[in-house]
């Protein structure tokens, strides 16, 4: 296959289907989504057969049981893909929405309207429910997408890009809306990233090393999070008991997400009573705690941490522990080493909290509450593509507003410009 013609032919399609897509109403976009899940539905035997031919590769390759775990299709995922398809479809849709209307002195009236952002391409690894929850939010926000999944998911992918075209074609709107690429060659990822003519935004899911490639190299612009050095600050005005139930659940709610707390920052004038009962609750739930010098000091049970620790996203049981001078010095260390993911302060102290959301530098800034609310869902956008950690565009959580831009709108009755 020559991959450059081939991408280059995906690229012109999906530009093509951008128009339709963009000029087609909610209920249609809205038809082919749930035409897509009684689609999936019914293809039920054909997806279970077509993972199981990448499950049998992936044990062939040598794949890990986590990497396992997350290629498997099981019914129950399969039921959460068409879940997730019904429930973008009953999202309010943001396209054509006008807000800050008002007149000007001049008498036109001036407004914002959202729009489409075009041709989005998906570049992610193994889990093949990303392309249904990729492809619906992309649809519903009135763009069309290129989804590129990873290698050891190709067999299950395009199972699912049938399903897709299939309700795309019952709602009218062109096949090429959706397109999966259908080459594992790597060749095909550097032809996405590249293509500024067919392709406005990329949007990269996977590891550090992925992404830092995609950033890297790209000539279309991304949304996209490298790491998530996520931290919560337990102030000397913090609630005890509040600060106890915050940061055991942002660490070991679940150890393998982006917005899990990595780095406890404790103030120095609460250390020595707080500190030894939030470590004997994380070191309880099988937590290696590396603390700083004063940190081990007063917890004989933690590892010396080095100065990697306080830029490391560990993903995994181990938390960093650093006890600082006061709420100064927590920005100071948040700002320094944080991958403005999600960060939280404990406190009472109002003032404090509007000090702490209004310094620290980061995507969701949060007062006495765990770091893992920081999600689509649980603020409110029904659903997610991702996490962004950049400052133009999109930040933060990425629903479907974060897939649509502005233009500005004007009304006049013949005004002219004196």
């Amino acid at each position: 296959m020559d991959i450059a013609a081939y991408m280059a032919e995906v690229g012109q399609q999906a530009r093509q289907a951008s128009a339709v897509v963009a000029r087609s109403t909610t209920a249609v976009r809205n038809r082919a989504l749930l035409a897509t899940a009684e689609a999936l539905d019914a293809a039920r035997d054909e997806l279970v057969a077509a993972n199981a031919r990448d499950l049998a590769a992936g044990r062939e390759n040598g794949l890990d049981t986590a990497m396992l775990d997350r290629l498997e299709l099981t019914p129950a995922r399969i039921d959460a893909m068409i879940e997730g398809l019904r429930q973008v479809a009953s999202l309010p849709d943001p396209i054509g929405e006008i807000s800050d209307m008002r007149y000007r002195p001049s008498g036109i009236q001036v407004g914002k309207m959202r729009v489409p952002l075009g041709v989005i391409g998906i570049i992610y690894e193994s889990r093949p429910n990303v392309t249904v929850e990729a492809a619906s939010l992309c649809l519903k926000a009135g763009n069309a997408a290129i989804l590129r999944g990873g290698s050891e998911s190709i067999h299950s992918n395009q199972a699912i890009a049938g399903c897709l075209a299939r309700g795309l074609a019952e709602a009218g709107l062109p096949e090429s809306a959706v397109q999966v690429v259908k080459t594992t060659d790597r060749a095909a990822v550097g032809e996405l990233i590249t293509m500024p003519r067919y392709v406005d935004v990329i949007v990269p899911r996977g590891g550090k090393g992925l992404i830092e490639r995609i950033s890297r190299d790209a000539r279309v612009p991304v949304i996209k999070h490298l790491d998530g050095i996520c931290h919560v600050y337990v102030d000397s005005h913090g609630d005890p008991e509040k600060a106890l139930r915050v940061v055991v659940n942002a660490k070991t709610h679940r150890y393998g997400t982006c917005n899990t707390m990595e780095t406890l920052l404790v103030d120095r004038e609460i250390a020595d009573d707080l500190l030894p009962l939030l470590a004997r609750a994380l070191i309880d739930k099988g937590v290696e705690l590396r603390g700083c010098e004063l940190s081990c000091a007063i917890v004989a049970d933690m590892v010396p941490a080095t100065e990697e620790d306080w830029q490391t996203e560990y993903l995994a049981p181990i938390l960093a522990v650093r006890v600082v001078d006061g709420l100064d010095a927590a920005i100071e260390h948040i700002n320094r080493y944080s991958s403005q993911h999600t960060d939280s302060i404990i406190t009472e102290n109002y003032t404090r909290a509007r000090r702490f959301i209004t310094e620290v530098d980061s995507s969701s800034v949060m007062v006495n509450a765990s770091t893992r609310f920081a999600d689509g869902f649980e603020y409110g956008l029904g659903a997610e593509i991702g996490i962004s950690t950049d400052k133009i565009h999109a930040r933060g959580p990425v629903g479907l507003e974060g897939l649509t831009s502005q233009k500005y709108v004007v009304f006049g009755d013949g005004h002219i410009r004196d």
